[in-house]
This record gives structure tokens, sequence and C-alpha cells, in this order.
């Protein structure tokens, strides 16, 4: 009975949604043997199927279907093809969040054929943050609504709460209280992305994005990709703000980068992302196996990120300087196309030759193999946006971070992992602050020190490593949150489609 069950899921359309989609999709597939239909625009399917077809584990992969939807860009203002953020300047970012709620009558479509084949609706519809319009899909095919957050607790309720409440337009000040929030707790103008910052209630940023958060508050409940023990803060935050069920369905990483091995298969970040990556993962460990234990700094700010040629003129200078050993993942910078030719002209004159022959720094252009590079012993100190997949992978490996964050809800991450986890300094925020190449030492420094804060830090970050870790145990006797979430989740949902 319970393997002809089906769950349809509606990730967004951006690489930081999509990895975490699939991957929650087949640890329930895995955990259940339900059928699982992903259902996204055509390019963005084409990346699944590619993404599923460079993983070893087909066997489970079977029962996850892909359903294209139809969908045109240009219909909507947005260039040819444009079906992923990855494809657009921020800018236009939510132009394709008002261009998806077009996806809610293919998406009908869908699940009206699945039920003329099943014999009834899906046990779930699964759906993004952003596709609020999927509770109303759900309530007029007669199934249930669960939204998945692919961030963490603590990052999504700031989201979610300051979309709904616009709290820094209450205030001259530039400091503001969050409702759902201890009222000890203050935010920062500076930590709002461009169009939350923007937001006054009637812009069109909060014409798109309010409708689509607050029908996702009111689905049957949430699932989140976090673990119970590294976020009890958050999700205690998240399940009082939401008053629904939020299950953390987290770590959704491969099971390999939960081993205790040293190194990672240099394939698993290709199976992760999906990605050709823009050096061979073989070179890279090779890179690293050269140099000592904890002494790499890696930096690289997510797929959909970039800095300002300044700061990335400053950042290389300090770089060079510190004389510590790196791995940066570099794009053109912001005003420039990022899947463009990088021009030499963006760094110190000979900087990339000056780093290769000495062999301070490796500079990767495009996709780097991140869980690998993470999980090296060399590696000491990650230079991150606090993007939710990078941060776990990060945690995940115990390394600790020095937070630069760039937009969504990068700030309410790095906040987090500052002032509840400790395992976090921040540089700076956002792609146009001025940075100072002493302070970027002074904090490469501070955290590499392994006697001061720094050993404080990645002391902490281990722990949660041991957490994380410790959330995919099977043992009866001592299950994992993730298991108990995923069973919970599965007998809840089950349970409810019986009272429909």
């Amino acid at each position: 009975m319970e393997g002809q069950e089906h769950i349809v899921m509606l990730p967004f359309m951006a690489q930081g949604h999509l990895i975490p989609f699939l991957a929650l999709a087949r640890k329930i597939q895995q955990r259940t043997g339900f059928t699982i239909t992903i259902a996204s625009t055509t390019l963005n399917i084409q990346y699944l199927s590619a993404t599923i077809a460079s993983t070893s584990n087909s066997q489970s992969d079977s029962n996850i279907h892909l359903a294209e939807l139809s969908f045109c860009s240009t219909d909507y203002g947005l260039p040819p093809n444009a079906e992923n953020t990855e494809d657009l300047s921020l800018s236009k970012i939510g132009d394709l969040v008002a261009a998806s709620t077009s996806l809610e009558a293919p998406a009908h479509r869908l699940i009206l054929d699945i039920i003329a084949k099943e014999g009834r609706p899906p046990l779930c519809i699964v759906s993004d943050m952003y596709f609020g319009w999927a509770a109303n899909l759900a309530n007029n095919l007669s199934t249930v609504h669960v939204t998945f957050t692919t961030g963490g607790a603590y990052g999504s309720a700031a989201l979610v709460s300051i979309w709904l409440s616009l709290p820094h337009r209450c205030t001259a000040s530039d400091e503001f209280p969050v409702p759902g929030f201890p009222e000890s707790y203050r935010f920062h103008i500076s930590q709002l992305n461009p169009y939350l910052k923007a937001a006054d209630g009637k812009d069109s940023g909060s014409r798109i994005f309010q409708p689509q958060i607050s029908l996702s508050t009111k689905s049957f409940g949430w699932l989140c990709s976090t673990v119970e023990a590294i976020e009890p803060c958050g999700l205690e935050i998240l399940r009082n703000y939401l008053r629904l069920p939020v299950w953390s369905v987290g770590p959704l990483l491969p099971t390999d980068a939960l081993k205790n091995s040293s190194t990672l298969d240099s394939s698993v970040s290709r199976q992760r992302a999906g990605k050709e990556l823009g050096i061979p993962a073989e070179t890279c460990l090779k890179w690293l196996d050269s140099h000592g234990s904890d002494s790499v700094i890696y930096i690289s700010f997510g797929s959909q990120n970039t800095i300002s040629a300044t700061q990335m003129m400053e950042l290389a200078i300090a770089l060079e300087e510190s004389g510590r050993p790196f791995i940066w993942v570099i794009r053109p910078p912001l005003g420039y196309d990022m899947k463009g030719e990088f021009r030499v002209e963006w760094l110190p004159q000979g900087f990339e030759d000056r780093m290769s022959k000495r062999k301070q720094g490796l500079l990767v252009h495009n996709w780097a193999p991140q869980l690998e590079i993470l999980s090296h012993k060399s590696t000491s100190v990650f230079v991150s946006h606090c993007g939710w997949n990078s941060v776990m992978e990060s945690l995940s490996q115990g390394v600790p971070i020095i937070g630069w964050p760039l937009g969504a809800e990068q700030a309410f991450n790095s906040k987090m992992l500052v002032e509840e986890m400790g395992v976090s300094v921040e540089l700076t925020r956002g792609g146009q602050s001025d940075i100072a190449r002493k302070e970027v030492k002074r904090l490469i420094d501070l955290v590499m020190d392994k006697s001061g804060k720094g050993g404080e830090m990645r002391e902490k970050a281990c722990e949660i490593k041991e957490q994380i870790r410790a959330a995919i145990r099977e043992e009866a006797e001592d299950k994992g949150s993730f298991v108990k979430a995923m069973d919970d989740f599965v007998a809840t949902i089950l349970s409810t489609r019986q009272g429909l």
C-alpha cells in the first residue's frame, strides 16, 4: 500500500532550491518507497535529469519522476530561456517569482492526470515557500499542502516575519525588533536584502512576495532543511510563529559526506549539484594534499552571487599579503555577466600567475567541488555568503565560517551563526560595502589561530558536525532527529489524508 503513495514536489527555480528539493525527494523515496514527482519548467527539469543521471545510486531514483510545466519567460518580460535565477540579474529575480504563479495552471493539469491514472489525489503537494499558490491547488484537488523551506529555521523565520510585518517601516532607527523573535533581539536595516529593504507594502516587491509567503504560512505544516540539535532556538521561533507542525528534515547532504572518512570521493559534488566543475575535483584535491593541515582558506559566494570589482581587488590583495594558501571560486564582478569571460584587470596585475607559481592560491572559475574541499583536512576556514546549503556543508565538515552575506536571508543566517552558534565572524554585508584588506587579514588570522577565539569556533563547529551526523542515526533505540522527523511527517500526512 505505502509503495503506491505519490507526492508531488514544486521547487522554486533556483539552484539553491532545486538541489535540496531533489535531496529531500531522494530521502523520502528511500525511506518510504513512495513515488515522487518533481515538477518544474523544461530547463530546470533538464538540469535535474542530468543531476540524477550523474549519481551512481540509480535504483531509488527510478521512482523519482520529473514532469515539465509549460513556461515561456518572454511572456513575462524576462529574457528568452530565463527559467532559473542563475540566468538573471538581481533586479529580475522578483519578476521570475511573479511569473512563477503561471505554473499553477500546468501543475493543476499534471495533478489531474495523476488522479485520472491512479484514481485518487497525491498524498500531498510539497512546494517552495515562494509558491504559496500551491496551497490553493492542494485545497482544490483534495490533498494536503506542505511548505518546504530550503533555508534554516532562524533565517526562514526572520525572512517570513519581516516580509509579512515590515518592522523596519515602523521605526526611524536602523535597528528594530522582529515579531516572533525575543524582544531583546535586534535586526539591522543592512541585513535586509534589496527587495525587503525597499518594501513598504505597496511596492512591486511586496505585491510579489507577500501573497506567496502569506499563503505558505497557511499550509498544513512545514519541512525545514535543518537539524533539531543545531537550531533549537530557530526551530522554537519558527514553530511558535507559524503555529504549525515543523519537521526538521536535515541534513539533506549526500550520505558519503556524513561519514568519518577524511576526504570524500571526488564525484560527490558533481552528484549533488549536477554541474560541470570549473576544475577537476582530482586537481583540487591534489593541490590541497600539498598543503598542511588546517592551513587553507576556501572562498566561495555561491551560485547566484558575486562581489563588486572594488571588493574583489581588495580581497585579492588581502589574500596575497596574508601569505596563506587559498582556493577562491571566482566569477565576474557585479555589473557584468556572471557567466561571461573573466577579465584579468579585475585582479591585481599578474595575480593569478603569481599565486599559481607560488602554490599559494588556486582560482576556480565557475563551479568548484565544494564538499570535497570542505571535507579535506587542509581546509581551515570558509569565507562564505552564508547561503544555507553552504552553511550546512561547512558545518557538516566542522569548518568555521567568515561570513559575507550578499542577499536573500543570508544576513539572518550570518547573524545566527555568530550569535547563536558561535562558529562565525562577519566580515561585511552586501556587494557594495567597503572592505579593508587589514580587516580581511585580521579576521583570517583570528579564525585560523587555534589558541584564541578561532580555536573556540573550531571546537563549536566540530560539535555541530557531530550533531549533524547523529541526526541520521538509524538505531531503533537511538534514532536521529532526521529519522524521527521523516517518520513522523509521513505518518501525520497519511493519517491526515484519511480524514479528507
